[in-house]
């Protein structure tokens, strides 16, 4: 897999109206012609930070950048298993994003406040959102709420994510199945970024040594030298990211819209069946998806395949919650 980093108008020159990779000429010919302010967005260091830690982790996500941000761009949907082994199942499957980008703040500035959000707080190097602990809305960061915790309720799988009600797949804990395919892994490496511009690391410092107990703060997050702040993972609550620190726009967090009917109306979304469901996997073939699972003896399932126009899908299900039926969905 590749990383590719280009800027803003770079990216345009490159891909507007071909079918095959541009010339080294046509590509000299359009760096040249960049504005001088436009090319050096593209060497800022915090750029360049960013990048680097996408591509010494090995994963096909894009980064371009602009004067105040990285876009780090990808389907959202990881390598690795994803779904198997979840018990709270919401009854929504993981389907792939279109044209989602995440914005990393280039210039991070600590913010007098903590802030929550209703959706990502950030991204895994692997182009995957990152969520709060929580499945049921913002939070309160002060306060650990144990009956909202999606890995105490069984809402996660064996990676850490799940399916949330756009039948998007994102992590509300480490990214353990992310990290064990990261051919940098053994050197405690950025695993991702907040919204705010601030990096995410493991359960350690990234000098491999242990956080000392407290150390972190409400949003799992404490000083550092390099990048003025810094995010961990942690075995127990709030598991990763759970606020921001630093200064955001709203106005560009990215969300991933519900899949729609083609006649209209969101696809069903479900609630978790009472005490869980059983066996709950989600296998390949080619580019059609099956996740299935039992529920009290009976078996369930939810199938999607690629239908032909971009970003649609042919599903057929049998949910607890939502009952049978098929129909074409659309991001």
């Amino acid at each position: 897999m590749k990383t590719v980093l280009l800027s803003a108008v770079a990216l345009l020159t490159a891909c507007s109206g071909c079918d095959d990779e541009p010339s080294k000429a046509a590509t000299d010919a359009a760096t040249d012609a960049r504005p001088a302010a436009d090319q050096a967005v593209a060497m800022t260091p915090r750029c360049q930070q960013i990048t680097d830690s996408i591509t010494a982790a090995g994963f096909d996500v894009t980064v371009r950048c602009d004067g105040t941000y990285a876009w780090l761009g990808s389907d959202t949907y990881p390598d690795h298993e994803v779904m198997t082994g979840i018990v709270g199942t919401n009854e929504q499957t993981a389907v792939p994003a279109l044209d989602y980008e995440s914005p990393i703040r280039l210039d991070p500035v600590k913010a007098a406040t903590y802030t929550t959000i209703d959706a990502a707080v950030g991204v895994a190097v692997n182009g995957v959102p990152i969520y709060d602990y929580s499945a049921a809305g913002e939070l309160d960061p002060t306060e650990y709420d144990p009956r909202v915790d999606t890995v105490i309720t069984g809402q996660l799988d064996v990676c850490n994510g799940h399916a949330g009600r756009g039948d998007d797949y994102h992590y509300h804990a480490a990214p353990t199945c992310m990290i064990d395919a990261m051919p940098n892994k053994a050197d405690n490496p950025i695993i991702g970024w907040g919204f705010d511009g601030y990096p995410l690391f493991g359960d350690n410092n990234p000098d491999g040594t242990a956080i000392a107990a407290g150390a972190l703060g409400a949003c799992n997050e404490q000083a550092d030298t390099t990048f003025g702040w810094r995010y961990h993972t942690s075995a127990a609550p709030p598991y990763i990211i759970q606020c921001l620190v630093g200064e955001i726009d709203a106005r560009v967090l990215p969300r991933v819209p519900p899949l729609r009917g083609q006649a209209g109306g969101d696809k069903p979304s479900g609630t978790p069946p009472r005490g869980g469901v059983e066996g709950l996997t989600l296998t390949r073939t080619g580019a059609a998806r099956s996740m299935r699972y039992t529920y009290e003896a009976d078996a369930y399932y939810i199938n999607y395949a690629p239908s032909g126009e971009p970003g649609c899908y042919d599903f057929d299900w049998k949910t607890v919650s939502y009952g049978t039926d098929s129909g074409t969905f659309c991001r």
